[in-house]
C-alpha cells in the first residue's frame, strides 16, 4: 500500500471500519487511532496518505500553528491579534458593513480597496468617509475586536 493509485484511494471509501484500520496500519506502519467514527477516520487516513506521498506542512507553518494553538489555549487574545495582523485579502474579496440603515460594500482589488467607484489604500479611509469620524477600518468592518470598554463597535 505504499504508492496508491487514484483508484485504490477511491476504493478506501467502500471499506468498512475494520478494513480501514487494517489499511491504516499497513500503509502507515503505525497503530490506527482508536474510537474514531468512520466519518472522521476516512478523511484522516486520506490526509495521512497524502502527507506520506507529498510531504507534510513546512516547518515554519508547523511552528506558526503551534504558537497560535498555544495562544488560543492561554486565552490571551494574542492569536486573534496575530491572525488579523497577518490577514491578507485576495482580490475579489467583498467586505460589508451596515451603518445607519445602509449596507456598504468594499471590494478588495490588486490596487487597494474599492468603494463607491473609488480606490482607497486603507479600510480606515473608507470607514472615515462612511461615518465622518476616525475609525480603525478593520474594527469598523468587524475584522478586529474592540478591546476598549465602551468604545465604538
Amino acid at each position: 500500500m505504499s504508492h496508491r493509485t487514484a483508484t485504490d484511494i477511491a476504493g478506501l471509501s467502500t471499506l468498512d471500519s475494520p478494513q480501514l484500520v487494517e489499511a491504516w496500519e499497513s500503509a502507515l506502519k503505525e497503530p490506527a487511532p482508536k474510537h474514531l467514527r468512520r466519518q472522521i477516520f476516512l478523511p484522516l487516513l486520506l490526509y495521512k496518505l497524502q502527507e506520506k506521498a507529498h510531504g507534510g506542512l513546512k516547518p515554519e507553518v508547523r511552528q506558526r500553528l503551534g504558537k497560535l494553538a498555544k495562544s488560543f489555549k492561554s486565552g490571551t487574545g494574542e492569536a486573534t491579534a496575530s491572525l488579523i495582523a497577518s490577514l491578507k485579502f485576495k482580490p475579489g474579496t467583498q467586505l460589508s458593513r451596515k451603518w445607519q440603515g445602509k449596507t456598504h460594500h468594499v471590494i478588495v482589488s490588486e490596487r487597494g480597496f474599492e468603494y463607491n467607484g473609488q480606490t482607497y489604500q486603507s479600510l480606515s479611509h473608507i470607514a472615515r468617509s462612511i461615518t465622518g469620524t476616525r475609525w480603525s477600518g478593520p474594527l469598523f468592518f468587524g475584522l478586529k475586536k474592540n478591546e476598549r470598554k465602551g468604545g465604538k463597535s
